[in-house]
């Protein structure tokens, strides 16, 4: 199986990365990657032992598996150009393009091509990711097994509605930022009471890591141990009451509401 990367950002890396070193599952010999200047195509080839060519062109024709990992508004001008090439080899196309549908996609490309459309996140970058996958009419099961294992080698997938894409990006995309401000504020409030700084922010961290493997493997709703928690007259009730009178719970629901309706406008 060949794989091919048009685009070598920050993602894209991310995800060779994850092929080759990260979980050595893909040998890099059979990734080839381009980019505009090549430049960075090349930095990461020579990382992770995969093959920089020159044009996207060439990426096509030795592809399997055929992945757009160029920024959204570059596809209309990148992906026309290659459906001579497209239509001849017949891969698999994956798009990891934010905000752009199976529909506009397939707009760009020959009839019948089969399309994953996959949205990671920034955790791609230690293979904690959690990606979102949905795919068109012309993907077989075989297709979107070969997807999955490409990307579970950077984190979670999970297969979601494109309907539902939208809030998927919010809660998998902009959600991290709000938990990364979550554990500072955390760490800064025992930064005030005397911790230091690294200390508090490795303990508020690791907190909030075994909190999330709590929700997903114990499968009690997070409300139920909140209450297993809280302990008559103690200490966390006592900060849980300070936290509903501050709104957490709303400020947390209208940043998601208030992310996903900026999504709504982008289309």
């Amino acid at each position: 199986m060949k794989f091919g990367f048009i685009g070598a950002g920050n993602m894209a890396g991310a995800i060779i990365k994850g092929m080759t070193i990260g979980t050595k599952s893909y040998k890099g010999e059979d990734i080839s990657v381009t980019s505009k200047t090549v430049t960075s195509a090349r930095k990461l080839a020579e990382v992770c032992g995969a093959v920089a060519v020159e044009t996207a062109a060439e990426v096509v024709k030795n592809a399997d598996v055929l992945v757009l990992a160029v920024k959204p508004h570059v596809l209309a001008a990148v992906v026309p150009d290659l459906k001579e090439e497209i239509a001849a080899r017949k891969p698999l196309v994956v798009s990891i393009a934010a905000g752009k549908t199976l529909d506009y996609l397939a707009s760009l490309l020959p009839e019948g091509t089969p399309i994953v459309r996959v949205m990671p996140n920034i955790n791609a970058k230690i293979g904690a990711a959690t990606s979102g996958m949905c795919v068109n009419e012309y993907v077989t099961e075989e297709q979107k097994k070969i997807v999955k294992e490409v990307f579970e080698t950077i984190g979670a997938v999970i297969e979601v509605e494109e309907n539902h894409f939208g809030i998927f990006t919010v809660l998998a995309g902009s959600a991290p930022a709000f938990a990364y401000l979550y554990m500072d504020a955390l760490a800064r409030a025992a930064v005030k009471a005397g911790m230091p700084k690294k200390q508090a922010l490795e303990i508020a961290a690791a907190t909030v890591e075994g909190s999330a493997k709590m929700v997903l493997e114990s499968g009690e709703h997070p409300m139920a141990l909140v209450d297993q928690v809280c302990s008559p007259g103690g200490t966390t009730i006592q900060g849980v009451r300070a936290l509903e009178e501050g709104g957490f719970r709303a400020a947390a629901m209208n940043a998601v509401i208030a992310a996903y309706e900026k999504t709504l406008k982008m289309k």
